[in-house]
């Protein structure tokens, strides 16, 4: 089924590369203009490199070989001023605002809670949740300017139970899903849907880097990526190491479009079966 999403505007967060990016090209796919950001900069503690501004490019270049319009800006979900500023230019370059995929988030060096510096609880919380939070207050007042849309808030299975060694983004994850359900409410009278969700491992940037594999395999002194998806497997239900940025989008997808009409305030999991494994 074509256009599942003609003739509307998302607003996506973290969209020069990972998932943010396959959001941004699932929904293009679908016939949805896009607003786009990213922070472009190094997040302290992030045991990988950023995105680039070249990423960016290449995020728009995608978008519009399928022949959608596109609003690029450097933003941090960090700064409101400067997230609002960018929501609002893209709305009034593009008309109207659908859509939101708050979907920006980090991951940065992990230990047990106590071990954890003052300094990392707070990075990954200004971006993991308040963030989301920022990007919603930004984008709320142009859905309902739209007549509705749908939110859709990117957490995690650990925004459903709990991994030792990350509290901080634990905690984060867990704090997006009570947001998601408190918005849910608020805004179901305004027609605007929320709803959450929750990926296992996907094969991003963000997961597939050094401090991840150690994470997972602290019994070896220097661990590989196989090393990493044999012990990544055994989250799952299903016999997979991790999902594909493409099928976080889907769903993105499917709860953006008038087939989820009536479902809002749902933590939807993408896990091949982890959370109930």
């Amino acid at each position: 089924m074509a256009g599942r999403v003609e003739g509307k505007v998302a607003f996506i967060t973290g969209a020069a590369r990972g998932q943010g990016r396959s959001h941004a090209i699932r929904l293009a796919q679908e016939g949805a203009d896009i607003i786009a950001i990213d922070v472009l900069e190094e997040i302290p503690g992030a045991p990988y490199g950023p995105a680039t501004e070249e990423d960016l490019a290449e995020t728009v270049r995608q978008i519009e070989a399928l022949d959608r319009r596109i609003v690029a800006k450097k933003a941090d979900v960090r700064d409101y001023d400067g997230l609002k500023a960018a929501v609002d230019e893209g709305v009034a370059e593009l008309g109207r605002l659908d859509i939101v995929a708050a979907n920006a988030g980090i991951s940065t060096a992990m230990a047990p809670a106590e071990q954890l510096s003052e300094e990392l609880w707070v990075d990954m919380v200004d971006v993991n949740l308040n963030g989301v939070w920022r990007t919603c207050k930004a984008a709320i007042p142009h859905l309902k300017a739209s007549g509705g849309g749908s939110i859709i808030l990117t957490s995690s299975d650990a925004g459903l139970f709990a991994f030792p060694n990350i509290a901080h983004y634990v905690s984060a994850k867990h704090g997006v899903v009570g947001l998601m359900r408190t918005l849910a409410l608020e805004l179901a009278p305004h027609m605007i849907r929320v709803n959450s969700v929750h990926p296992t491992v996907v094969d991003t940037p963000m997961v597939n880097n050094d401090a991840t594999y150690r994470l997972f395999r602290p019994d070896l002194e220097n661990p590989t990526v196989d090393d990493f998806k044999e012990a990544a497997a055994g989250i799952n239900a299903l016999p997979i190491p991790w999902v594909e940025p493409v099928d976080i989008s889907n769903a993105v997808l499917w709860l953006a479009s008038d087939e989820a009409r009536y479902v809002t305030g749902v933590p939807l999991p993408v896990d091949a079966g982890a959370a109930v494994k």
